[in-house]
């Protein structure tokens, strides 16, 4: 039978990270008014009754103000007794008098400090936690950990077995969306749980040895179109993020939405071996009595008591499990096998839009060696690229190159650097094909589809639905099967011809990637880059930005090597007439692009394999 899990997490947050400012009423900064205070216990009061009164129990991460606070210690040591709740800690909720006094600073954000100052907060925040409970947590977490803070954790308190360690896709959109004042770039990591590598928490561990002991969950369960395409804060399975989205009948207060986003999660263990995860992470500055998001609290409050009864309604159905982050850790790493040393199972996630009505489909791809993201909008081309086969060391915090920027760095990015649909001049990121016949050209960017998942074996297999091309003097029907390899770090496409209205017809195909690395809009400087043929004749372009091409008849490989990024990706070909070919960009187009072409007739097929590699 299939398990659906799902974590639900509350911190009882003296200073609510959005609070302050609305309850003060335009007064001066006072982070130990009393009233303010009151309020938020409160509110953590009401969450835990949500939860309590339908049957869920939840995990109380304590925050560092919350420690100096008597009623909210002892709040957690009852439930912990009634109710089975976990008493965890958070490195949320820093902000406090005592804080700011030691440190001197209103940075709030754990992964931003330098590492002097991150190990300082740590032992402080975890010494006080021991003081004040006589034991230290098994779970702890924040927006965003990076590896040299969860090695650090890990080595110092080895009880801690779980973190909240990302939050999906929250960087340039997040920003942009914030008035371009929310400095916190974290794009590129898993939206389900994983097991971080030691080198990069973003990265899934693909052994043992790269195991950094803890299992991490993501900070909110999010819509896996809808947030990628926008502004993820308004879209996910936090109550209160329905309401920041106005996804909601403003009349009746009623929000169908949130219960199609759980029961589509609920939907993924069909691509899981039958497991399926959720999460709801809330702290009380989100149902502040002012209101928010044009909502008044008697709406956030609604939201909150409706989500949790729909969560209660499906444990009594016998089709949730409600677990504490310390039982989920175990949980999982039970089911995904890594104390057996399989470490390759990936995370996948045929989404479709449940918001919009307009049918578009992705799926979502993770495990040890990469990320990706096919658009079946798209014809099934691959729009978001992460090489996690690099394992990239990417320190953050002050001190360090990248102080807000922990993003993963992408090799593919369509809202970022383009997709298909680009100016007039240039070209975007994307791996995708091009049919001709006869001087015509049809990129299949431009053939909408549809997919089916199934899975032999190891392969988790995409089949998307055959699309038709009209030319001039005959028409293509083509199919094109996506093939992910488990613990290969390869994507096989084959592009069938199921049929030609001309038998006799010859198809050419272009198969090909734009590629560039970055984690912005911006582009980075890509002379370190290289380009390649192997085969008869290889060929090297060292990129300088000149427009240069080659190509080579049944090349063994196109690839590009991009240091930056310590990344080698790679396309092979086995088809009729194959040819490789490379292509340098320019300083207006800045990208790289590897293909093969070839040719096709009725029932032939023609496949290639993306492949990446780690480039010491």
């Amino acid at each position: 039978m299939d398990k659906f899990v799902v974590n639900i997490i509350h911190r009882p947050e003296m200073v609510p990270e959005y609070s302050a400012t609305v309850t003060g009423h335009g007064k001066e900064e006072d982070i130990g008014d009393k009233a303010l205070l009151t309020e938020s216990l409160d509110i953590f009061k009401t969450q835990q009754e949500c939860a309590h009164k339908n049957g869920l129990k939840t995990t109380i991460q304590m925050t560092y103000a919350s420690l100096f606070n008597e009623e909210a210690v002892q709040l957690a040591k009852e439930h912990h007794e009634k109710y089975g709740d976990e008493i965890a800690l958070t490195l949320l909720g820093l902000p406090c008098e005592q804080f700011r006094e030691k440190y001197k600073t209103k940075d709030f954000c754990i992964w931003m400090f330098s590492m002097e100052d991150k190990m300082a907060i740590v032992d402080d925040v975890f010494a006080k936690f021991h003081d004040i409970f006589g034991f230290y947590p098994e779970s702890t977490g924040s927006y965003y950990m990076d590896a040299e803070l969860i090695n650090y954790i890990k080595d110092k308190y080895p009880s801690v077995k779980c973190a909240v360690a990302t939050c999906w896709e929250e960087g340039p959109k997040a920003y942009h969306t914030c008035n371009n004042s929310w400095y916190t770039f974290m794009d590129g990591g898993p939206w389900a749980p994983w097991i971080p590598s030691k080198q990069n928490t973003h990265a899934p561990a693909a052994n043992a040895a790269e195991d950094s002991g803890i299992v991490a969950i993501p900070h909110l369960s999010r819509d896996l179109i809808a947030c990628y395409d926008g502004n993820g804060s308004n879209f996910g399975t936090h109550p209160q993020n329905v309401l920041r989205g106005m996804i909601y009948d403003s009349k009746t207060w009623e929000f169908p939405y949130l219960y199609n986003l759980i029961d589509q999660y609920r939907y993924l263990a069909k691509f899981n071996n039958g497991y399926a995860y959720n999460m709801m992470f809330v702290g009380p500055g989100w149902m502040n009595k002012m209101g928010r998001w044009e909502a008044p609290y008697e709406l956030l409050l609604k939201s909150y008591e409706e989500g949790c009864a729909y969560y209660g309604q499906l444990k009594k159905e016998g089709k949730l499990a409600d677990m504490t982050m310390a039982e989920f850790a175990d949980y999982y790493r039970s089911k995904k096998g890594v104390d057996d040393g399989n470490y390759n199972e990936p995370e996948c996630a045929l989404w479709r839009d449940i918001l919009y009505g307009s049918q578009k489909q992705l799926f979502w791809y993770a495990d040890p060696y990469m990320r990706v993201c096919v658009n079946m909008d798209q014809g099934g081309a691959i729009v978001d690229l992460r090489p996690y086969v690099a394992k990239l060391n990417w320190p953050v915090g002050i001190g360090t190159k990248h102080i807000q920027d922990a993003s993963y760095p992408f090799l593919i990015q369509e809202k970022y650097r383009a997709g298909y649909f680009t100016h007039y001049a240039g070209e975007g990121t994307v791996r995708s094909a091009k049919i001709c016949h006869n001087g015509e050209e049809v990129d299949l960017c431009l053939c909408r589809t549809k997919a089916h998942f199934s899975q032999e074996g190891k392969n988790r297999i995409l089949t998307l639905d055959p699309v038709e091309i009209e030319f001039r003097d005959c028409n293509v029907t083509i199919q094109s099967v996506i093939t992910f390899e488990e613990g290969s770090s390869k994507i096989r496409i084959d592009r069938n011809i199921l049929s030609v209205s001309d038998p006799d017809a010859e198809i050419t195909i272009n198969e090909y990637m734009v590629g560039c690395y970055g984690t912005t809009e911006y582009t980075e400087d890509m002379s370190s880059l290289s380009l390649s043929l192997t085969g008869s004749n290889p060929t090297t372009i060292p990129y300088e930005y000149k427009c240069r091409e080659a190509c080579l008849a049944d090349a063994d490989s196109a690839s590009c090597t991009l240091p930056p990024i310590e990344t080698k990706v790679s396309m092979e070909c086995d088809g009729r007439d194959k040819c490789g070919y490379i292509k340098e960009g320019y300083a207006f187009s800045p990208m790289f692009t590897i293909g093969y072409t070839g040719s096709l007739k009725d029932k032939e097929v023609f496949t290639t394999w993306l492949n990446l590699e780690k480039a010491n």
